[in-house]
């Protein structure tokens, strides 16, 4: 079972630090401030089980996991709490388990990873809820480390059911939510379990993201910039739209700068375009123009001959793309013109990549613009990275710790981008 690279190893000292505690960024969101934190609770601590739900919803090659960003994120709050005098217990989720237990989605690999990260045993249970796991609480002592199975082996978890909701609450005394990447989901271990345990606080990790999402949005340092990639514009126009009315400049990277290019006339070959969305990409340009926003578009475009990392490629301008070709990923010109655009920008916002990416001959233009972020974060900028394939490519760079802040979580990050209330942060107990 102990199957963990050295890269992971690697990863967990270099950029440990994005998830610890951080007085760096000079707003506090209004929102988490009048929610309580594991830090206002911490005299009461001793001798209590806590039930903490953490996001280990990390990706797996088998049982092997390829990426612990998720795992180590959870590590301070349970550290705390553990120093504290804690009986500390873990839920978490892990993929889409669809009818009860699979062995795929057992929560084992994420224990054995956790206790090497804390240094101590972390003692995985055989279920999240019954009178075996009600027995293991209880024979726990202080600081002892526990992980529940999968919550989603139960149905009733994201149906955030009553019955089961008592059920998982039955063996703690209190509640610390520290998994932003489901505060957005109102299930049973994210918002249900606050209706039993008393107090329902905030963890660190779930803090860090506040402050920098939510703080970033609404009285973020200027200019401020966003760089919205990723595939489609179906499911980032909201955030998109969002981002416009808080934002000097965007950037428009990934499969969607195509919607746009054809929204302005250009052909784009067979590059990814969605045809549904091409109106409402020229609404986006000139809701841009009449607000005074600058949008900035790829001038140059990577493309092959087919989406294959072995496809024929070359550089051709943005208005230039040739029938039967694709554009994959940003041109040189593009990322030039990019790390100018983003020289005095104080704050920047990044969710989503330039391109594929996960092909070697189309990953310049999205590991440009992650080099280009860590040195404006070196010269005092505050940089905010979200979104899955965001955070994967600052790590596959190695630079992810020159960041000012990592976030796990995907669909909460542009739910609290567009301004939503989080289920699972509304929850909590307020000061």
């Amino acid at each position: 079972m102990k199957v963990i690279s050295a890269a992971l190893l690697a990863l967990a000292a270099s950029s440990a630090s994005a998830f610890a505690p951080s007085n760096t960024f000079g707003v506090r969101s209004t929102e988490l401030e009048a929610k309580k934190s594991i830090e206002d609770i911490a005299d009461t601590l001793k001798g209590k089980r806590v039930l903490v739900r953490c996001d280990v919803n990390v990706p797996l090659d088998g049982k092997t996991i390829t990426d612990d960003t998720r795992i180590r994120s959870s590590i301070p709050t349970i550290k705390f709490l553990q120093e504290k005098g804690a009986i500390v217990t873990v839920c978490s989720h892990l993929g889409r388990p669809k009818d009860g237990p699979e062995d795929k989605f057992s929560l084992g690999p994420c224990a054995e990873r956790m206790s090497e990260l804390l240094g101590d045993t972390v003692t995985l249970a055989p279920d999240c809820i019954g009178d075996e796991v009600a027995k293991i609480v209880a024979d726990a002592k202080e600081g002892d480390v526990i992980m529940l199975e999968n919550t989603r082996f139960y149905k009733e978890e994201t149906a955030n059911d009553p019955d089961f909701v008592e059920k998982l609450a039955k063996p703690f005394d209190l509640f610390v939510n520290d998994a932003f990447g489901t505060a957005h989901r109102a299930h049973a271990s994210t918002e249900g379990v606050t209706k039993f345990l008393s107090p329902a606080v905030s963890g660190f990790l779930l803090a860090k993201e506040l402050e920098y999402l939510d703080g970033a949005v609404s009285n973020g340092k200027t200019p401020m910039a966003a760089i919205v990639g990723g595939s489609k514009v179906s499911s980032k126009i909201t955030v998109l739209d969002a981002l416009l009315d808080k934002c000097d400049k965007i950037i428009i990277g990934g499969g969607m700068v195509f919607t746009f290019l054809k929204a302005k006339g250009l052909n784009v070959g067979t590059s990814l375009v969605e045809d549904d969305f091409v109106e409402t990409a020229k609404e986006v340009l000139a809701k841009a123009e009449r607000l005074g926003k600058t949008v900035l578009l790829p001038s140059d475009i990577v493309i092959a001959d087919a989406f294959s990392p072995d496809a024929n490629t070359q550089i051709v301008a943005a208005d230039a793309i040739p029938d039967g070709w694709m554009g994959l990923d940003n041109g040189p010109d593009s990322t030039a013109e990019q790390k100018a655009f983003l020289a005095d920008c104080k704050t920047v916002i990044m969710n989503g990549p330039m391109g594929v990416f996960e092909f070697e001959k189309f990953n310049k233009g999205t590991f440009g613009i992650v080099d280009i972020l860590a040195d404006i974060t070196d010269g005092g900028a505050i940089t905010i990275i979200g979104g899955g394939d965001s955070v994967a490519a600052c790590e596959q760079s190695g630079k992810a710790g020159r960041m000012s802040h990592i976030s796990t979580g995907g669909g909460a990050s542009l739910e609290l981008l567009e301004g939503k209330v989080l289920p699972g942060v509304a929850a909590l107990a307020d000061k």
